[in-house]
């Protein structure tokens, strides 16, 4: 069954202070860098991400970064799927994905 993608902006319409907003968020974070670090860039769905929040609440973070043009959203009707915008956030924002699956520094102890 072919989906709706649900538009988010165009690559060159990316802007940093959008992203980080939306990156601000640790759920949205960890879905960010569930996504980034999975290098097929499969589409996924909803639900499998695991977020200790409610379906409601996982529909506003995922339209969240649908809008800031992390990802694209592709309604199903009754299901939706979520796929990376891998080139168009590197061709824009390069080195973002990586700083997102690098993860935390392993030494944060203040010095």
């Amino acid at each position: 069954m072919a989906g709706r993608n649900l538009d988010g902006p165009k690559a060159d319409a990316l802007d940093l202070g959008t992203v980080f907003r939306a990156l601000a968020d640790e759920h949205r974070r960890s879905v960010m860098t569930q996504l980034a670090t999975d290098r097929s860039d499969s589409e996924r769905g909803c639900n499998s991400f695991d977020l200790p929040i409610s379906k409601q609440t996982q529909t506003h973070h995922f339209r969240v970064l649908r809008e800031a043009g992390l990802i694209d959203e592709i309604d199903y009707g009754n299901r939706k799927g979520i796929r990376l915008r891998r080139a168009d956030i590197e061709k824009r924002l390069p080195g973002l994905l990586a700083l997102l699956g690098a993860g935390p520094p392993a030494d944060t102890a203040p010095r």
